[in-house]
């Protein structure tokens, strides 16, 4: 009994002195308290002694010390008080190192640096490729639609003037002048003429493959191919209404057609194997297989038409390819 009052005189004063005789003054014991606020005996006694050890100041401390004193009725004032005093110093912070202004800088802009770098080497040659796949192109090869043709720029001269100087036999050196100046007016008075009737040819563009477009003979219209092609028992008939890429190839790998047909054309192809024909311009094709016609529409895709010949039991049939 004198050990407790020796303690309370000893921490009169205190926090926890107030807490105490609070809880005195009240006549409640430490082990009702520490029941009502639901806290081990040890904890109350701790608070009322002002002995903090084992009790985490910054997570629990604060806490108890509020709900003892709201249950005893003492302002919480005095608790805030209270936990600045025990509250423990921040130590102070101590440079242990450092770094100059130009280090730093140079740090700095060697990271940014190397950003510039590494976009650099990804994006140039990406770049680079693509304009690369765009435009390393023979730009020769490309001539305008509405260019002359080289056949009209190296026309021969008229037939009718180079048939008739060996048929005409002079009678004198007069008579040949004299025929002479007849003729050659005719002749410039003829190539006038025909001059407009070829430049006034519709042009025609396609996309079909042309072999070779850098000379000057792939320019000349092709001349109408002969009218049948291939041996064999089947015929295929193709009849053109206008100009038309046309490629017929056997299953050995020969070739019965491979070219640009003018239009009006009509060709018959014979063959004992089986045949792949691809049709250009499609829409003015007309095709009869063993002397039966056709259709078209189901093997045609953007006005090319693709199918196969199939021979089963003697017999030809189409095939979608």
């Amino acid at each position: 009994m004198d050990t407790e009052h020796l303690s309370s005189e000893k921490h009169a004063g205190t926090l926890g002195g107030r807490l105490r005789a609070a809880r005195e003054l009240r006549g409640m014991d430490i082990e009702s308290c520490a029941h009502a606020l639901r806290l081990p005996t040890r904890v109350v006694r701790q608070l009322e002694s002002n002995e903090y050890g084992g009790i985490d100041y910054q997570v629990y401390l604060g806490g108890y010390l509020t709900k003892y004193a709201r249950y005893l009725g003492i302002d919480e004032t005095d608790v805030k008080l209270e936990l600045e005093r025990i509250k423990p110093g921040e130590p102070t912070l101590v440079a242990t190192g450092g770094i100059s202004h130009s280090r730093y800088l140079l740090e700095h802009y060697a990271r940014a640096a190397t950003y510039v770098v590494l976009t650099a080497a990804i994006v140039v040659p990406t770049i680079w490729l693509g304009v690369r796949g765009t435009l390393d192109r023979d730009v020769s090869h490309l001539a305008p639609l509405d260019a002359a043709p080289v056949a009209q720029l190296d026309a021969p001269p008229s037939a009718a003037t180079t048939s008739a100087t060996p048929d005409a036999q002079p009678v004198d050196a007069g008579a040949s002048a004299a025929t002479t100046a007849a003729a050659t007016p005719v002749t410039q008075a003829t190539a006038p003429a025909t001059a407009p009737a070829q430049d006034q040819q519709p042009l025609m563009a396609s996309m079909a493959p042309f072999p070779n477009l850098a000379g000057d003979a792939a320019r000349v219209p092709p001349a109408p191919a002969a009218d049948t092609a291939g041996v064999g028992a089947h015929s295929l008939v193709l009849s053109l209404q206008g100009s038309s890429w046309v490629e017929v190839t056997a299953k050995d790998g020969s070739r019965l057609e491979y070219g640009l047909l003018p239009a009006g054309s009509s060709k018959t192809y014979h063959s004992d194997q089986p045949l792949e024909v691809r049709i250009g311009n499609a829409s003015g094709a007309q095709v009869m297989l063993d002397g039966q016609p056709m259709a078209l529409d189901s093997y045609r895709r953007s006005n090319v038409a693709h199918f196969r010949i199939e021979l089963h039991d003697g017999k030809a049939a189409p095939a979608g390819a």
